[in-house]
């Protein structure tokens, strides 16, 4: 059989797909976990070297992503709530979310974005309710600043999203960092963009000080939004996903469309097309039934 160059490169990006080893986000597996750091940082099968270690080192820090699973994963079923599926959860797969998850489809580029912003948005809570020996409010918001309503001090307990968002990228991307497939470029990219969901909705509240609350003093703070305005984004970035094929030296992607544009660090990118939820595929998890609501 003859197959052009040309032909070539235009299957190699399916093939990277298909020839994706499976793979699953095991440290979601932690939301079922419990006891001392080390019951559950030798019992979340999966995890890679890197993760292990900052499990052992920060065992604080990791109650505070397994709490932050259930919330990210309830969040996650709210979006999907109208939908055949809906982020629904196997309490005894260690994958959490069993085989569905294993295709590149635009399912699995949400649950990737949403699973790392929970866990940005877990940290960094729990850094401002001083829960973690790590870190704390955010040290930079000292002193006086200015904006478009005059001076103000910095006070209170600004959220250390910063913190929040290093040590998801260094805990969730470990395992990905460590493949060199197509599927682990695609996880990189959705776990970045749902760590910059939760950073976009940091914002600037203020108390006034004066007589009758004259507002002549003002003392500031930035706080993180509600966990459901990064969902509702994500969301919106869900429904406007970009479906995307690897490039010819496998280091980046390129849209699989050229009608659409090229996939900024905001969008989330999928490489295969969502299954037919309705119709019953065990090899994918996919059973057939009811809606669930």
């Amino acid at each position: 059989m003859n197959v052009p160059l040309g032909g070539i490169w235009l299957w190699l990006p399916l093939l990277l797909t298909w020839l994706t080893p499976e793979v699953s986000s095991s440290w979601w597996y932690m939301r079922a976990t419990g006891g001392s750091s080390r019951v559950m940082c030798d019992n979340v099968p999966g995890l890679v070297s890197r993760q292990r270690q900052l499990c052992h080192r920060h065992p604080d820090v990791m109650r505070a992503i397994g709490l932050g699973v259930t919330e990210w994963t309830a969040e996650c079923q709210h979006q999907f709530r109208q939908h055949r599926w809906n982020c629904n959860t196997l309490d005894r797969d260690h994958s959490l979310f069993g085989r569905v998850l294993l295709r590149s489809s635009r399912e699995s580029a949400f649950v990737y974005a949403i699973s790392s912003a929970g866990v940005v948005f877990a940290i960094t809570r729990a850094c401002s309710q001083g829960e973690l020996k790590s870190c704390s409010c955010d040290p930079k918001k000292k002193g006086t600043a200015k904006d478009s309503k005059g001076t103000f001090d910095w006070g209170g307990c600004s959220d250390n999203i910063d913190y929040g968002i290093k040590f998801a990228r260094a805990f969730v991307d470990a395992k990905e960092r460590k493949g060199k497939d197509a599927r682990a470029l695609m996880n990189l990219h959705n776990n970045r963009a749902g760590r910059k969901a939760v950073k976009r909705f940091l914002k600037q509240e203020c108390k006034c000080h004066g007589v009758s609350g004259s507002c002549t003093l003002r003392t500031c703070w930035l706080a993180m939004a509600d966990f459901r305005k990064t969902g509702d984004y994500l969301w919106r970035k869900y429904n406007g996903a970009i479906q995307v094929v690897m490039n010819q030296d496998g280091t980046g992607f390129t849209v699989a469309n050229k009608r659409f544009k090229k996939p900024t660090k905001n969008d989330l990118v999928y490489f295969e097309n969502s299954p037919d939820y309705c119709i019953r595929d065990r090899e994918a998890g996919l059973s057939s039934g009811p809606l669930q609501m």
